[in-house]
């Protein structure tokens, strides 16, 4: 297949590229390069033959143009992360929202009819939890005054007993708690309504806390294994919000990868009209205190400093239930956490 893949230039999208080409896919990147991801302005090496476009998904003839002759589209363009404070909202909107729209219109126009997005967990909010009393309950919103006290653990809204996180599945109610997630959630409404309108298929990979070698360097908007990556870079120790007991699913870049290649082999078969969601995770629960001090240790140290800081709209827990993904796409994560960490302590982050 001939296949676009936006935000191709990226962190995850330069490993979704690397996995099609080897697969023997004939492949198209279209990127922005904006300074946030590219500071130094220009793409990464991509694998020979790739056909590089310097485009905005905004931009209807960048679009209309990359999806010249083309069979299916991968989007993985977006701005990620938690973001600053809510001055970076009009710019999560525009990347993530008004991009997809304008892909997506470019699509319906054009006849292209298979997409493969890049989805998150963050649409979730909270995991699941479970009260011994009143089985199955979803947290309210995290307090300030909790929060500076200590207490970081969501109790049940109904008795205020303590609450026994769980993994979350696709069938979840969505709770987005930040900018980032509600865009997140946006553009998979969007894709949704694309595919009812115009006959197309849409697969949603909703990644969990992705890592790896060419995450970016020093970047508020990078994920927190890349924060900890580059303290050790500067001879720092990893600061670890909270108590570092939130709980996490950290999954490698190749398998993210390689449930993208799976999602894309997958797509043309799905029914016209049609979008389904799939948790991609590693199946391990790990904290993120538990990270910074396997990560510190691979790289020899320093050792991670727990602050007790935190950002209110972080959750506290959420970890996924990948068995729709493995069962249904036959995707299995093949990188292990001690490998996956031992290889991201030596690898550099890019500039």
């Amino acid at each position: 297949m001939r296949i676009l893949v936006t935000g191709g230039a990226g962190f995850i999208g330069v490993s979704v590229v690397r996995a099609l080409v080897a697969a023997g896919h004939e492949v198209r990147v279209l990127d922005a390069l904006l300074p946030a991801v590219h500071p130094a302005g220009r793409p990464p090496v991509l694998p020979p033959g790739v056909d590089f476009r310097h485009g905005d998904v905004r931009d209807p003839a960048a679009v209309e143009e990359a999806l010249a002759g083309v069979d299916a589209v991968c989007h993985q363009a977006a701005m990620v992360g938690l973001g600053l404070d809510l001055d970076d909202a009009p710019q999560y909107v525009g990347c993530n929202d008004l991009g997809t729209a304008v892909l997506l219109a470019v699509m319906a126009r054009t006849g292209v009819r298979r997409l493969v997005l890049a989805g998150s967990m963050v649409v979730y909010g909270e995991g699941r939890y479970r009260c011994e009393r009143h089985g199955e309950v979803a947290p309210g919103p995290r307090r300030p005054a909790d929060l500076d006290a200590g207490r970081f653990e969501p109790p049940c809204p109904g008795c205020g007993a303590p609450l026994r996180p769980d993994l979350v599945a696709e069938s979840a109610p969505a709770d987005p708690r930040n900018v980032y997630a509600v865009t997140k959630l946006a553009q998979e409404h969007l894709a949704a309504a694309w595919a009812r309108a115009c006959g197309g298929a849409v697969l949603t990979l909703r990644y969990h806390n992705v890592y790896g070698p060419g995450m970016p360097r020093d970047t508020p908007y990078a994920g927190v294994a890349s924060l900890f990556r580059s303290a050790l870079a500067r001879g720092e120790a990893p600061r670890v919000f909270e108590d570092g007991g939130q709980r996490r699913d950290f999954v490698h870049v190749e398998d993210v990868a390689a449930a993208n290649l799976a999602a894309l082999a997958a797509v043309g078969a799905r029914p016209p009209g049609s979008a389904r969601a799939y948790n991609v995770g590693s199946g391990e629960v790990r904290t993120v205190g538990g990270m910074a001090a396997a990560l510190a240790s691979a790289h020899g140290g320093p050792d991670p400093v727990v602050t007790g800081e935190y950002r209110l709209g972080d959750v506290r827990h959420v970890t996924a239930d990948s068995a729709r993904l493995r069962a249904e796409l036959g995707w299995l994560p093949r990188v292990s956490f001690e490998r996956g960490m031992a290889e991201f302590a030596a690898a550099p982050l890019r500039v």
